[in-house]
């Protein structure tokens, strides 16, 4: 984050990219590691994300390794996916600041986000954990990535200059040289805010349509991807309200509509989408659940694959927040909140069978695992944190 740093008193987004330039130079196609010892008895990370066979399975985690206490790079470790136990099994290094990750819908690659002032995306090859090779995004402190569903692009967007980028995907899973780069020039700043802060780069579920979050315009903005060149086509803008900072969207399984997590104001916001024009409309802000005696940043919000509930990260009240997803989609209403078991949950994850909630808590260095009763839409913690330093994201497949 950004705003976090006043309630953290420690390093931010902003902090921590002024520390990491000087230490940009890393060598962006390193050795490949080699699998830990126990990789024989852990998960397999060539299995693909959709596959329910049983046994362990692999998880990923992001962390930072340019401020102190953090990781070496992207963590190792597998999770069963019955009891929600999580098992490490080392890291895999020479990937700088790897604070996002993201997989390849055919499963076989990893990719990761190098958040420094010199921002880049790496590719990392699941079979043999070999790092493909390293790309710029054209900015600095790239904070999101995605695959396009196509598996053809890869989106990520650039925190510290505003900005979103597209790389090309090779068969092989690497990336080419970037084919677009878009700075968020318009409109002006939010309140307390000295720019653009592009915070999330992701495709609508009609697949024609890409949106960018911007906490730093108060702007949600729309994208058409030239599927052959690659390029970047706005064709439109979603404003919430003066200073709310949007951090993350979410869309309804049903697709005509998207929640909205707002960082800044501590809010949330349902959004009407419309497909053919990729046109998004963003209700009034509500409730996080957080109590008025702590300060409180959402983080992010998932929904079950049924559409019949969501979950809102909160860092500072340091829960997750239930919500009932009512009228297909057009309505929240708040149930509760868990407490997240961790010390500032930056992201959440399900696992691919929605029946795992994965915390990544960036200040107690954990990961926490909840079991989802998607009946009933409630949270029941499962066993003990696992250790993880730094952990500001965890991808299970």
């Amino acid at each position: 984050m950004d705003t976090e740093a006043a309630a953290s008193g420690g390093w931010s987004r902003r902090r921590f990219i002024g520390v990491g330039a000087g230490a940009a130079a890393v060598v962006a196609v390193p050795s490949p590691a080699a699998p830990p010892p126990t990789a024989a008895r852990a998960a397999d990370p060539r299995r693909p994300p959709g596959d329910r066979s049983a046994g362990p399975r692999p998880l990923y985690v992001g962390t930072y390794t340019s401020t102190p206490g953090g990781g070496t790079g992207i963590g190792l470790a597998s999770y069963d996916p019955q009891s929600g136990a999580i098992t490490g099994s080392g890291t895999l290094t020479g990937v700088p600041d790897p604070s996002y990750l993201a997989v390849h819908p055919d499963g076989r690659t990893l990719y990761a986000v190098d958040e420094r002032q010199d921002g880049g995306v790496t590719a990392v090859r699941l079979a043999d954990r070999r790092v493909l090779g390293t790309r710029s995004t054209g900015g600095a402190g790239p904070c999101h990535l995605s695959v396009h569903p196509c598996g053809r692009w890869l989106l990520s967007a650039n925190y510290g200059s505003g900005s979103v980028a597209v790389h090309p995907i090779a068969a092989s899973g690497a990336l080419g040289e970037r084919t677009d780069l878009v700075t968020h020039s318009s409109p002006a700043p939010g309140p307390g805010q000295e720019g653009p802060h592009a915070h999330q780069f992701t495709t609508a579920p009609d697949g024609r349509h890409l949106l960018a979050v911007d906490l730093g315009t108060d702007t949600v903005y729309t994208y058409r991807l030239d599927p052959a060149k690659g390029t970047l086509t706005e064709t439109g803008q979603a404003h919430t309200r003066p200073g709310a900072g949007p951090r993350h969207l979410t869309f309804h399984p049903g697709g005509r509509h998207a929640y909205l997590a707002n960082e800044v104001d501590d809010t949330i916001a349902v959004c009407a989408y419309d497909p053919p024009s990729g046109r998004l409309t963003i209700g009034a802000p509500q409730s996080t659940g957080s109590s008025g005696d702590v300060t409180n940043y959402p983080a992010q919000i998932l929904v079950t694959g049924d559409g019949r509930y969501a979950f809102l990260a909160n860092r500072g009240h340091n829960s997750l927040a239930r919500y009932a997803v009512e009228a297909d989609g057009a309505r929240l209403r708040l149930l509760g909140t868990v407490p997240v078991g961790g010390d500032f949950p930056r992201q959440i994850a399900f696992s691919p069978d929605g029946r795992l909630l994965f915390a990544a808590n960036q200040r107690s260095g954990t990961v926490t695992v909840f079991h989802v009763d998607t009946d009933r839409g409630e949270l029941r913690l499962a066993g003990e944190p696992f250790a993880s330093p730094v952990a500001v994201c965890a991808l299970p497949l």
